[in-house]
This record gives C-alpha cells, sequence and structure tokens, in this order.
C-alpha cells in the first residue's frame, strides 16, 4: 500500500515513536507544519488503511504504527512482486538498480532463509 507524501511523513514519526503520538504532537514536528485538522485527517486515513491504530487519551487520542517500517517496506515489495508479469524479469531489473551492499546483504538473508530449520524460524544472518 503507497502512501502520500504526508502519509509518508507522519508513518516516519510514528516509526520514530514506540509510544505512540498525538496529533497536535506530529503536526508540530512535520516539515510541512501542517494545520492540526489535516494531520487529523491523515492519522483517520491511516487507521482505515490499518496502518495505525488510535486509542483514547483524554480528550485526544494516541496513535501508534500497527507494525514496523521494515514490515511495510517487505509488504510494498511483494505487492510489487506479485503484481509483476514476470517475477523473474522484474527480479532481475530490480538487482540492476541496487548497491554491491544490498547484494551482500541480500546474500545473506538468502543463505540465512537457506539454512533455516524447515519447522522453525530462520537463523539470524551472521
Amino acid at each position: 500500500m503507497r502512501l502520500g507524501e504526508l502519509e509518508r511523513s507522519v508513518m516516519n514519526e510514528l516509526w520514530g515513536r514506540p509510544d505512540g503520538a498525538l496529533a497536535r504532537d506530529l503536526a508540530a514536528v512535520l516539515p510541512s507544519r501542517p494545520a492540526h485538522t489535516t494531520v487529523l485527517t491523515i492519522l483517520d486515513r491511516l487507521v482505515r488503511k490499518g496502518l495505525v491504530t488510535r486509542e483514547r487519551e483524554g480528550r485526544a487520542h494516541r496513535y501508534r504504527a500497527l507494525r514496523s517500517k521494515d514490515a511495510h517496506v517487505a509488504e510494498l515489495m511483494h505487492e510489487a512482486f506479485t503484481g509483476a508479469g514476470d517475477r523473474e524479469s522484474a527480479l532481475s531489473h530490480f538487482l540492476d538498480s541496487v548497491t554491491a551492499d544490498d547484494v551482500a546483504a541480500l546474500r545473506r538473508v538468502l543463505s540465512a532463509f537457506e539454512d533455516r530449520d524447515p519447522g522453525g524460524a530462520p537463523e539470524p544472518p551472521k
């Protein structure tokens, strides 16, 4: 699920705040300095998209990301590859755009994936 620019800014703030944040706190730190009501609208949209949770805190609500930024990026990657007509070609084009460090990281992750216990979780990369 792709995010608009302001949605991405709000999510980046929430991903950096494990305890969550109030809308007014987010409005005060976002680069574009949007109105409090604009931030509330964005947060409501993110709640409906299933990316954010909201809980009452006094007269306001505290908002928290439901999952990590890494989990969100993984979902975007999965959606992109699922939508590709030819997954192998899409992966090949993707690899043309990554750095040598990215390739090394991918090799470590694939190695850990291949070495994992078939009935358990993957072993962490070394």
